[in-house]
């Protein structure tokens, strides 16, 4: 067969290269080897090839000769399909004048081995490919020719045999080279397809165990790779993306779990995965999503858990099945046992029309950025649901929709939400909130509210919706036209005909409830009215506070003239009796100071003294094993330096030898809180540890009104220990530039988020 190569290539020097360049070149390949999984044939061969490359360019009369029918046939437009420029052919008696020798190296069998070495070398990897496979796909020993046509048949002679696994070792060797080429120009499937062909290669073959580890290990890299690249195709690509999801459900089973401690060989630890996973949900569907998390909450994991409360959510307000919020609302119970979701809660539950519950599990949330708009936005209502449902049109439309593939451009509308037939009927069939019954004085409204499940949220939103027979509806025209100072939320402009908005259909809410007479759409009274209640029930706290009741008695006692005189004289004797022992303890206590000056007279002290107590210290004595407080007041560059140098002394305790995780919760807070310490559970779980030293060099401070954004320079040198040992491989000593988001709490600045800009060194 015939080979694609040329001498100046197999010497690797340019044409114009100089005899001593000549001979360097020559001295450099001989004494460099290939892989040392190599048979001694095949060096010999490659061998071979590269002293008759030197013989013929050292003979100044054959090079030439040479250069010129390289020239020729390199200017001369090729009438084949293949473009590689080869030298003479060998086999023709050296005496022949080059002029009638064909370009291109026509060997024998069993000098294939040591030709396909040279290509692998160079880097022609498809040429290899193209020249060895048909050789190794024929099991009978018959030889196939040059570009997969089948030539001559003969039977391989021994030597043909024995220099079969070099054969497979360098094919197998151009597909993992191949495939890493793919992957450096992000044909992550590609990449793929060539390297399981190397593996399958060798696996058949059962052939070098080194190399196919190698390529299993290249596999296992590149699956995060694959699986985006996978699951971004158009949804029409149904199969590709199926393959991604296969995969992705692969590695899940090996790391047991997004946040477990397994291993899948793709180098990534568990704060990678979990940057992955965020990346990969912009790819999948709202159902896929929900389909993934929810299967993956059941190993137990939290963070699928969290990710398919959101799913659920998006998916339930979206497709109108409220049933899905709902079963959000109860995986938030677990959740809440260890982090703070009450205002996800909160939104749930505004979503299921619970508005008292929402407003209590709005109380409960430590989300200062959302509750202080909610604030803003409900500062003309008596309560905060205008905010809330504000705030959770915008959470729903621009921080949770982002995430779905099929969301990304798709608004909330509460009003639409709430005006959906399918979800009316659902939430009238849930149960009633205790403290937002129906008022029961009226006996003609008995049977209005035991069938029907009305709720605020409900009711602002569905102006559109017939009274049920039996039902009053007394609503003034003015309460839908009238405009109020109420927030709009984005995307609504209401005008006087038209419904309306969230805000402001709240507000008009709570002006009905302060007139009796006034009703809702629904025809139940408003809660002022609610609070006109029999002996005996419930009512709400008036202060609200523990969302408690108070119990009327049902009984009181009958009080008479005689028996408040009776009352009134015990009351009289009993003051007077107190008055007495009073007198009688001043008069009692005057003496005896008497009798102390006088005969125990200590001598005078001048000045002003010091009130000195023995139980209180006389200055503050600060407690050795408590955290450097942070500078609560006007954020400087110092101030801002003391707090990234806390937050960088605590990370030494939470994740050095005695692993103090709690001293998290003094610098950290939401999300940097609970990946932190992910990370620390897993050090400990994993009897690893770290020791730092760290270089801080604050460059600047952006601050607003109770939040900043320090930017600086750290320097963190790191050792890593596992099972008391250090690993050098995971340790490190880099300069960053890193950016801090804090948020002041209660007085103190707290980082809730940090980001690495750029690698300074």
């Amino acid at each position: 067969m015939q080979i694609p190569l040329d001498y100046y290539r197999i010497l690797g020097i340019p044409m114009a290269a100089s005899d001593e360049q000549l001979r360097q070149a020559y001295s450099d390949r001989i004494v460099g080897l290939p892989r040392r999984e190599y048979s001694s044939e095949a060096i010999a061969s490659r061998k071979k090839f590269i002293e008759e490359a030197y013989v013929i360019l050292s003979d100044p009369k054959e090079r030439k000769e040479y250069d010129r029918v390289y020239l020729t046939h390199a200017y001369t437009p090729e009438k084949t399909g293949d473009s590689s420029v080869a030298v003479e052919e060998r086999a023709m008696d050296s005496k022949t004048d080059l002029k009638s020798r064909t370009l291109g190296i026509d060997i024998s069998q069993d000098e294939l081995i040591g030709a396909l070495l040279l290509l692998q070398e160079l880097g022609e990897y498809e040429q290899v490919l193209k020249l060895g496979r048909p050789y190794l796909v024929n099991k009978n020993g018959k030889v196939v020719g040059n570009l997969g046509e089948s030539s001559r048949a003969a039977q391989l002679t021994p030597e043909q045999t024995a220099q079969r696994p070099d054969v497979v070792l360098t094919v197998a060797l151009a597909c993992l080279e191949l495939g890493r080429e793919q992957w450096q120009q992000s044909h992550y499937e590609n990449a793929a397809v060539s390297l399981e062909t190397g593996l399958e290669l060798l696996s058949n073959e059962e052939l070098f165990q080194s190399v196919q580890a190698e390529i299993e290990a290249d596999l296992h890299r590149l699956r995060p790779y694959r699986i985006l690249e996978l699951l971004a195709l158009p949804m029409e690509k149904t199969a590709e993306r199926q393959q991604g999801l296969r995969l992705l459900q692969e590695a899940l089973d090996q790391r047991s779990g997004i946040d477990g401690t397994g291993l899948d060989k793709s180098g990534l630890n568990v704060d990678d995965f979990l940057r992955f996973i965020q990346q990969l949900r912009h790819y999948l569907t709202v159902a896929e999503q929900h389909k993934l998390f929810e299967q993956e909450s059941k190993r137990p994991s939290a963070v699928a858990t969290y990710l398919a409360v959101y799913a659920l959510i998006a998916r339930g307000f979206t497709q109108r099945q409220p049933a899905l919020i709902r079963q959000a609302k109860q995986m938030l119970i677990q959740l809440g046992k260890r982090q703070d979701v009450h205002l996800e809660q909160s939104l749930c539950a505004l979503l299921l029309g619970q508005t008292q519950e929402a407003t209590r599990a709005l109380e409960l949330s430590q989300e200062y950025e959302a509750l202080a708009f909610i604030r803003e936005n409900s500062q003309d209502s008596p309560d905060l649901l205008p905010g809330l449902c504000l705030y959770g049109e915008n959470w729903l439309q621009n921080e949770l929709f982002p995430h779905f593939r099929d969301l990304k451009n798709q608004p909330a509308s509460l009003k639409e939400y709430f005006a959906d037939t399918q979800v009316q009927a659902y939430l009238e069939a849930l149960p009633r909130e205790n403290h937002q019954s129906a008022p029961q004085s009226q006996p003609n409204h008995q049977n209005h509210q035991s069938n029907h499940n009305s709720n605020v949220v409900y009711r602002s939103f569905n102006n559109h919706r017939q009274t049920p027979p039996g039902y009053s509806q007394n609503t003034t025209a003015d309460a839908v036209s009238k405009p109020t100072n109420g927030v709009t939320p984005i995307n609504e402009t209401p005008t006087p005909a038209a419904p309306l908005p969230t805000a402001e259909r709240f507000k008009n809410r709570a002006g009905a409830a302060n007139n009796p007479a006034r009703m809702t759409t629904t025809g139940i009274p408003t809660e002022t009215n609610s609070h006109r209640r029999r002996k005996g029930s419930n009512i709400p706290n008036p202060q609200g506070a523990a969302g408690g009741t108070t119990r009327i008695p049902r009984q009181r006692r009958r009080t008479t003239p005689s028996n408040l005189q009776k009352r009134n004289r015990f009351i009289l004797l009993t003051l007077g009796s107190l008055s007495g022992l009073l007198v009688l303890w001043l008069l009692v206590g005057a003496g005896v100071g008497l009798l102390q000056n006088i005969f125990f007279r200590e001598p005078a002290l001048q000045g002003e003294q010091l009130n000195i107590q023995i139980n209180q210290p006389v200055i503050d004595i600060p407690d050795p094993n408590s955290q450097t407080a942070v500078d609560s007041g006007t954020l400087t560059k110092s101030s801002a330096e003391q707090i990234v140098n806390t937050w960088l002394s605590t990370k030494k305790t939470a994740l050095g030898p005695n692993h103090e995780i709690e001293s998290l919760n003094n610098i950290l807070v939401g999300t940097s809180l609970a990946s932190w310490q992910i990370v620390a559970r897993q050090d400990k779980a994993n009897n690893r540890y770290r020791t730092f030293e760290h270089n801080v060099n604050v460059e600047s401070v952006d601050t607003s009104e109770n939040q900043a954004a320090i930017e600086a320079i750290v320097t963190e040198q790191a050792n890593f220990y596992e099972n008391g040992q250090v690993n050098e491989r995971k340790s490190y000593n880099e300069t960053l530039r890193v950016r801090y988001m804090v948020v002041k709490i209660d007085g103190n600045w707290r980082i809730k988020d940090m980001s690495v800009v750029n690698k300074v060194s």
